[in-house]
């Protein structure tokens, strides 16, 4: 069992539950999927820039990532309909946890001038995102192979129905937030 998983059964779910009142177990909110996201506009100019993207989000989730494709043309960012444009994961289960894991402990401690994630970030529904300006924040992409820095979003889609509780199962599990 993922190390956050088991963190989440023994010593999260009795907090919340106590903290807000909650009569059912099912009740207390837990994180239900993470998403990452990368948009590669460079992937129109030369189409192994996408492949070099899809590798560094494998090494980075664990899994293959599905390529994302335009929907329709436009002429501004001279784009064609699906003409590949980015790619994304959806991370459930036990590589949620491991990924979760990693992104706290390992990832977000090694970004540059880091002063705690923004508590803005949350959407009014409980789900919690956030921009990573480069990807070598991973210790899984080395910094040798890589041919362009990227950004990606990352969304962490939780069942708290507030921000509130949304905040406090995050701060539950350690993560970085400004006060």
């Amino acid at each position: 069992m993922a190390r956050l998983k088991q963190h989440y059964r023994e010593s999260v779910l009795p907090a919340l539950q106590a903290k807000f009142g909650y009569q059912n177990v099912m009740q207390v909110p837990r994180i239900t999927k993470i998403t990452l996201n990368m948009g590669v506009g460079e992937a129109m100019a030369d189409k192994k820039v996408i492949d070099n993207a899809a590798n560094d989000m494998t090494l980075i989730s664990g899994q293959k990532p599905q390529i994302t494709r335009a929907r329709k043309s436009i002429a501004n960012f001279k784009v064609r309909e699906n003409w590949p444009i980015g790619c994304k994961v959806t991370l459930r289960g036990a590589r949620m946890y491991e990924f979760l894991d990693r992104l706290i402990s390992v990832a977000i401690p090694r970004i540059r001038d880091f002063r705690g994630l923004p508590s803005r970030s949350f959407d009014g529904r409980g789900n919690y995102s956030l921009g990573i300006k480069e990807q070598i924040i991973f210790p899984e992409i080395d910094f040798d192979k890589v041919d362009a820095i990227r950004g990606m979003d990352i969304t962490i889609a939780t069942s708290a129905k507030t921000d509130d509780e949304a905040r406090a199962l995050l701060q539950a599990f350690n993560f970085p937030l400004r006060s």
